[in-house]
């Protein structure tokens, strides 16, 4: 019995360390993948490094997607599609206002 009080506090900090730093990064790439899956023809997106345009086209052998922006059309790797701010972007005026 002594030798699992022992170990208690050690299994305490795995089961936290569990659900907050594991599950929730889980749940987050969960989260991209179907956001990266269910890009279309004409949504407007924002790359992780900024770039904001629309996609004309994709690419599903080289997982990537044809993006028209201001200086011409550009492909990006389908994972360099920024999901928080892409949704930011196509949020209806309404809801943008009450952030």
């Amino acid at each position: 019995m002594e030798n699992l009080t022992s170990f208690l506090p050690f299994i305490a900090i795995i089961i936290i360390f569990y659900f907050f730093m594991i599950r929730p990064q889980q749940k987050r790439q969960k989260n991209e993948k179907k956001f990266a899956e269910e890009l279309k023809k004409g949504d407007k997106v924002i790359t992780k490094s900024g770039m904001h345009g629309k996609i004309i086209d994709f690419s599903e052998k080289l997982n990537t997607v044809i993006i028209e922006t201001g200086a011409g059309k550009i492909t990006f790797d389908k994972t360099s599609i920024s999901m928080e701010l892409s949704q930011q972007l196509n949020k209806p005026p309404a809801e943008k206002k009450e952030k």
